[in-house]
């Protein structure tokens, strides 16, 4: 092939006479102290990917350079005869461009000899936020497989693992306080093993994948869904919900009536608690508190609740929650953190208005990311009518793995954070956007890289591409070539139409 086929699709590729031509893999030099991290890893990312070492005394050569430009992510790499130099004003934007390079090595590299048409790659994001969520709550993988899934992230700039650790039907996180979160909270019946099922992360293990995904210039913001979808929290503390129980793991998957007790303080003593942990475990500056598809009826049936709506003068059940928002986003604070919730927290403000430094991410369709927008709240898209709800099948299709609903690789691919409906200035609160996988039908890696592989290529190019630069038909023509890449990876992928 004679084209770089890159995705995402960088800002400007001139491509000029010659090609770049080596035997083996060329050596990384850099001045010494820099940009040591990014050539560890690009050396151990590409050594495994073609089961080769690098040659150190090859005369072909890949030099790194530090410039003053003002671009974080920013690179530029220029490919000649003998050498390609790769210049950058940081560690990410060198490490981006180190990446791009790894894709033209998946599809350049032919019986031991690499060669790469020359030209010149000049490049920078769109958006700052370019995520994928995974649910280890509803079904648990591994720390191998989250590590093969970070190598694959990197290489399409993702720059956000959001991790989803809790949930009804498991609590993933241990908290040292609450010590049966993990002995009971993840101990679920598993009826395809017909047995009972207990996962969960250790502290070193969240290190390892936290220092593994820094390494790859990817922040990883830990999830723990509050006031809602805490079946596991209750099974394990049943004093901390309205009735007081019985309470169970739950093996089914909906969204249940019980939640935590609002009228009861021990909610924010574990609140507490958990904010600590993740406070040690994780650098992120984000927490995400979840806040979504809480239901009301415990609420409005538990008299310790209606005290508590008597004392807080509300108007309602409902408007317990944006207090719970406003008491988390407040305990956050106190250990340098932001609170992440979805666009639920946006609703029976009347009271306890969204602190102004939350953040909403839009998950049911535009109108959550717009509404925050709009209230001068920064945003993060994810609309599940776009694409961005990786558990929906890839096309409508009843032999097709996935929920019903149906968010295609062009829907991801169009997916647009700042909307028409943004006025004046409220597209610049507009962080980015991300995919979600949820997983209440995924119980295997595979089936995780099968819905998350091509879509969030798709969506990382919606994130880091400017819109001049994006186009669906180029898109399909670079995504036959990026599919090899994938197989090469040993990524199970759709292959089937974008639309």
């Amino acid at each position: 092939m004679n084209e770089y086929a890159v995705i995402p699709q960088p800002a400007s590729i001139k491509y000029t006479e010659g090609n770049f031509k080596c035997e083996g893999l060329p050596a990384v030099f850099a001045d010494a102290g820099l940009f040591e991290n990014e050539v560890d890893v690009f050396n151990i990312q590409t050594e495994k990917n073609f089961d080769i070492k690098v040659c150190t005394n090859n005369p072909a050569c890949i030099r790194l350079l530090k410039t003053e430009t003002p671009e974080d992510e920013g690179y530029r790499m220029e490919i000649i005869a003998d050498e390609i130099r790769i210049s950058s004003a940081t560690s990410v934007g060198m490490f981006r461009g180190l990446q791009v390079l790894r894709q033209i090595f998946l599809s350049h590299f032919d019986d031991g000899v690499l060669s790469i048409p020359c030209g010149v790659v000049e490049d920078r994001p769109c958006f700052p936020w370019r995520g994928l969520m995974l649910d280890c709550a509803r079904n648990f993988f591994s720390v191998e497989f989250i590590k093969k899934l970070l190598d694959s992230l990197c290489l399409h700039h993702v720059s956000i693992f959001h991790w989803h650790l809790t949930d009804d039907q498991g609590w993933r996180l241990p908290v040292k306080k609450y010590p049966l979160l993990t002995e009971l909270g993840c101990k679920r019946y598993d009826s395809r093993e017909r047995s009972y099922s207990q996962h969960f992360y250790t502290e070193a293990e969240i290190r390892e994948i936290v220092a593994y995904a820094a390494a790859r210039h990817i922040e990883v913001v830990p999830e723990v869904d509050l006031p809602g979808h805490t079946n596991a929290a209750l099974a394990a503390y049943p004093e901390l919900g309205c009735t007081g129980g019985p309470y169970k793991v739950e093996e089914r998957f909906s969204v249940f009536e019980d939640v935590l007790c609002a009228g009861n303080d021990g909610l924010f003593d574990l609140a507490q608690a958990v904010f600590e942990t993740l406070a040690d475990l994780f650098p992120s500056k984000y927490v995400h508190i979840g806040g979504d598809e809480v239901k009301f009826d415990r609420w409005n049936e538990c008299p310790k609740c209606q005290k508590r709506i008597t004392e807080l003068e509300l108007d309602g059940a409902p408007q317990l929650q944006s207090w719970i928002t406003y008491r988390l986003t407040g305990l956050l604070a106190k250990y340098g953190k932001v609170a992440i919730g979805w666009d639920e927290i946006l609703e029976n403000t009347e009271k306890f208005p969204l602190p102004e430094n939350a953040v909403v991410m839009s998950w049911r369709g535009s109108e959550g990311g717009n509404k925050a927008a709009e209230l001068g709240r920064r945003v993060v898209m994810s609309p599940n009518s776009s694409g961005c709800y990786l558990d929906h099948k890839h096309i409508d299709d009843p032999e097709e793995l996935g929920r019903k609903w149906v968010g295609t690789v062009a829907k991801a691919f169009h997916l647009t954070p700042i909307t028409d409906e943004m006025g004046g200035d409220a597209g610049s609160l507009v962080l980015g956007g991300q995919g979600n996988l949820w997983t209440e039908t995924v119980y295997a890696g595979k089936l995780a890289e099968y819905l998350i592989f091509p879509r969030i290529c798709a969506i990382s190019e919606a994130l880091w591409t400017a819109d001049k630069n994006r186009d669906i038909a180029d898109f399909h023509k670079r995504l036959l070539v990026h599919r090899r890449r994938l197989d090469g990876l040993g990524l199970l992928h759709y292959t089937g139409p974008l639309e």
